[in-house]
């Protein structure tokens, strides 16, 4: 992860933005990172923006799903698994793997996840044609955690550096992200606060809604 991040600052430019003030030692206490706007396989690119402890917390405590249909190609599969040794194999359904997944999260890993499930295509919607949405497990990985941060990544898309079905992707181009920290019990609080919906409706809707209005403009 350390070399990504290196390479990452040499052959790419960053536009960041704080929605609020970070300071050094916040970066000890975040838990869990949600990232929108998955549009790319090149996503790890934006560890960039992490400091090298936060990054070294990360290579020992990560946990992090990972479509199985992609963790099994033969070289792909392999350069996922040593990037992130953290990323368990689910099957995109509500089963045994998602199961095996929610064990391994608690208030000691470093959980990352990409709520929408799936990559959005060059023409806005997933590969069979539906519109990118978040889905709901992310609410079940925050009902298990009680304490630290989370970190919004709002990434202003990849597509053109790699966007799915491209081979190689191209350098020197600028990578944009919003960024906000906030306490997970802040978080869920607000959730369980102003809405009259269930817990997992309310997360997809909030999520939904930072979605579409949080991400950067390209």
């Amino acid at each position: 992860m350390s070399a990504v991040k290196i390479l990452s600052g040499i052959f790419y430019r960053y536009e960041v933005n704080w929605f609020n003030k970070i300071k050094p030692h916040d970066w000890k206490r975040i838990q869990m990172v949600i990232f929108l706007n998955h549009t790319s396989l090149f996503e790890p690119l934006f560890i960039k923006i992490a400091p090298f402890n936060f990054i070294w917390r990360l290579s020992k405590n990560l946990v992090v799903p990972g479509a199985d249909i992609t963790l099994t190609r033969p070289v792909l599969g392999k350069f996922i698994k040593a990037l992130a040794p953290g990323c368990i194999p689910i099957s995109r359904k509500k089963d045994e793997t998602w199961e095996h997944f929610m064990s391994h999260v608690n208030d000691d890993s470093i959980t990352v996840i990409l709520p929408e499930g799936r990559m959005m295509r060059r023409d806005g919607f997933d590969k069979f044609g539906k519109p990118m949405t978040v889905r709901g497990g992310i609410a079940d990985i925050l009902k298990k955690m009680n304490s630290g941060k989370v970190l919004f990544v709002y990434s202003g898309g990849l597509h053109h550096i790699q966007a799915p079905g491209d081979k190689l992707p191209k350098l020197f181009k600028k990578i944009k992200a919003n960024l906000e920290l906030v306490t997970i019990e802040y978080y869920k609080h607000l959730l369980e606060k102003s809405s009259i919906e269930d817990f997992k409706q309310s997360v997809m809707k909030d999520l939904n809604m930072r979605l579409k209005h949080l991400t950067p403009k390209s």
